[in-house]
């Protein structure tokens, strides 16, 4: 799959993103579906599957041709992330941070390090994570206290990364650490990879959702890393880190409005066969008022996405400012449609049979995720006002 070269309608799809849209979904209807509930119960991170939604191009989005990757946009990503998270936001989700380790490294990185770490990520066969949250240090990311000492041809890392998706797993780590002054221009990136002396991982964390994927600290104790696995340039990391949170946001926006996507169907679908008093559920109107509300929600958030996806893909100076606003939008959106899936079906909704609440769950974080929907509004306020 390559990046359409025609020109999408603003509120269009071209013909290649419906058929890369209806590929997804089918994948995600056979590979995904049939097992995430499952998957959910036992904690398991379905690693084969994932790995073979490589050969969809699903392990390079927007790694570069000329790397290996697929060459697509941001708009596209959009839909691959929304139609994967039909069948398990947490599945897609984690894709989607795979793919952001992928794409710093085909953008930053050397020719050295791109010969070494893009083909097997870009293949799958090796699946990476991002590490820049701390136990302290969250929101305020900049504060973070991991620390990379220069001993002659090397950095020696020690710290802690708290909320690791896919840690103790990955092959890869993009770790974000500290090796000059306090603040954001003293951040550097370095590339990690298992196995190293001293890395080491917490133990999986119990979540409220996102459990067909570990979460786990990632724990540096005296790790020696080779200078040439600096990312980028020393002090560069912050920026590096921030650059990838403007997709970041439209893809876990994407994901949410996929979980929101599969609640509202599944409500549909219960209240055409569930009858109250004699009459299907769909048969009353304050239950079709709600549906409608449900599905204008999501699609007034699905709108948006798309417009800050396109400003990125077309290098609109309003994308951070737009990715804010959609990120808040469709999480918030998604969550609150899959909240009232889950009441439409009553007493059956709270049961885990139905996937109802796992989707409540998943969707939950996303809200925390890329940025918690507070920092949105900062962000939204700061560059609407010129103030803060």
């Amino acid at each position: 799959m390559s990046r359409s070269t025609a020109a999408a309608l603003p509120f269009g799809l071209t013909e290649e993103q419906q058929t890369i849209s209806g590929m997804v979904r089918e994948f995600a209807d056979s590979e995904i579906a049939p097992h995430a509930l499952e998957w959910d119960a036992e904690h398991h991170f379905p690693v084969d599957v994932i790995k073979r939604s490589a050969d969809l191009g699903m392990g390079g989005i927007y790694v570069s041709e000329e790397a290996g990757g697929t060459g697509m946009g941001r708009m596209d990503a959009a839909l691959i992330f929304e139609a994967m998270s039909t069948a398990c936001p947490s599945v897609a989700a984690y894709i989607s941070i795979h793919n952001m380790v992928a794409w710093m490294i085909d953008k930053y990185g050397d020719a050295a390090q791109k010969e070494k770490y893009l083909s097997p990520l870009v293949s799958m066969d090796h699946l990476g994570s991002y590490c820049l949250t701390e136990p302290n240090a969250g929101s305020d990311a900049a504060a973070l206290r991991t620390s990379a000492r220069e001993d002659g041809d090397s950095y020696v890392l020690n710290g802690v990364k708290q909320f690791i998706s896919g840690a103790g797993t990955s092959e890869t780590y993009l770790v974000m650490a500290r090796s000059g002054q306090d603040g954001s221009r003293g951040i550097s990136a370095f590339i990690l990879e298992k196995g190293m002396e001293g890395l080491s991982f917490g133990p999986n964390e119990q979540k409220m959702g996102w459990r067909a994927q570990p979460t786990r600290q990632v724990i540096m104790e005296n790790v020696r890393v080779p200078k040439e696995n600096l990312l980028g340039e020393p002090g560069q990391g912050f920026k590096i880190a921030m650059s990838g949170l403007d997709g970041g946001r439209l893809n876990i926006g994407a994901c949410s409005l996929g979980g929101g996507q599969s609640a509202l169907e599944k409500a549909i679908d219960y209240m055409g066969e569930r009858q109250a008093f004699g009459t299907e559920l769909s048969a009353f109107q304050a239950l079709r008022f709600e549906v409608a509300e449900m599905q204008t929600k999501l699609e007034a958030a699905r709108s948006l996405l798309w417009r800050a996806a396109s400003a990125y893909d077309s290098g609109d100076p309003n994308t951070s400012l737009l990715s804010a606003m959609a990120k808040l939008t469709a999480t918030d959106s998604g969550f609150d449609v899959a909240n009232r899936a889950l009441q439409l079906h009553g007493g059956y909704g709270y049961l885990t049979e139905y996937g109802i609440e796992k989707l409540v769950r998943d969707l939950r974080v996303h809200q925390i995720l890329e940025g918690t929907n507070e920092i949105m509004r900062v962000i939204i306020s700061r560059k609407s006002t010129g103030v803060g």
